[in-house]
């Protein structure tokens, strides 16, 4: 559903990503595992088509980011790491604006929006400025946003950033549920090992290289280390 092929990014001189490739198939959770600085931020902004990779090739859904930007963005939903709602307008109206311009029918759209957010524990809110939800109920109308086109591929950029761990659970927990009901593929950047536990794949980016890629377990035994946490820190440090 998601494929990169020989990725390479650089900012001058220095790479940001090098020669990256990866894939996620539908229905699979992969933590995107990396310490601060390792590319996972790039690899976003490239894959949403906000950057333009130096090399390499991106494919969603067999689109091609490169020859066919529109059919490819239109399989991916994203939530970036920085809030980006406008806080002023209520929860709906947010809603309503990217409904809009995904070209979404307005019935559609609020059928899907009082389904998400009931789901998501935010129905109540549905009237009240942005600004006034908190940080976990703000990330919901987030995830909303990026499902309401029911995109097949979902980028969360270390999205519980900030989130108490009881917002976190739930997130994750939305998403996971997104996986199973959905057959959805989500790539979940976190530098977060917690998180990663869970997930079916964990692909471990440093420097903006690959240096593994498995299940948590298999992982784990491929960078050496007793746990996945002691060998993530022991390879990234």
């Amino acid at each position: 559903m998601l494929r990169t092929h020989k990725l390479t990014k650089r900012y001058g001189p220095r790479p940001a990503l090098q020669s990256l490739s990866l894939h996620v198939e539908p229905g699979q959770f992969v933590a995107l595992l990396g310490p601060n600085g390792a590319g996972k931020s790039t690899l976003f902004q490239v894959l949403t088509g906000l950057f333009a990779a130096d090399e390499g090739e991106v494919e969603v859904a067999g689109h091609s980011l490169r020859t066919a930007p529109t059919a490819a963005l239109r399989h991916i939903g994203v939530v970036f790491q920085q809030i980006s709602l406008d806080l002023d307008l209520s929860v709906r109206r947010n809603l309503l604006f990217q409904a809009d311009l995904q070209g979404l029918p307005r019935r559609i759209a609020r059928e899907r929006i009082d389904e998400d957010c009931a789901r998501l524990g935010i129905a109540a809110d549905l009237d009240r400025k942005a600004r006034e939800l908190s940080g976990g109920n703000r990330r919901k109308v987030e995830l909303v946003r990026a499902n309401l086109h029911r995109p097949a591929a979902l980028l969360m950029d270390e999205a519980t950033v900030g989130l108490d761990p009881k917002s976190r659970q739930d997130l994750l927990a939305a998403l996971h549920a997104d996986v199973r009901e959905r057959n959805v593929c989500v790539l979940w950047a976190t530098h977060w090992v917690e998180e990663a536990l869970t997930a079916d794949r964990v692909l471990v980016l440093h420097k903006g290289a690959l240096l593994a890629d498995g299940t948590p377990a298999e992982v784990t035994r491929a960078l050496g280390g007793d746990t996945l946490e002691a060998a993530f820190i022991a390879r990234t440090t």
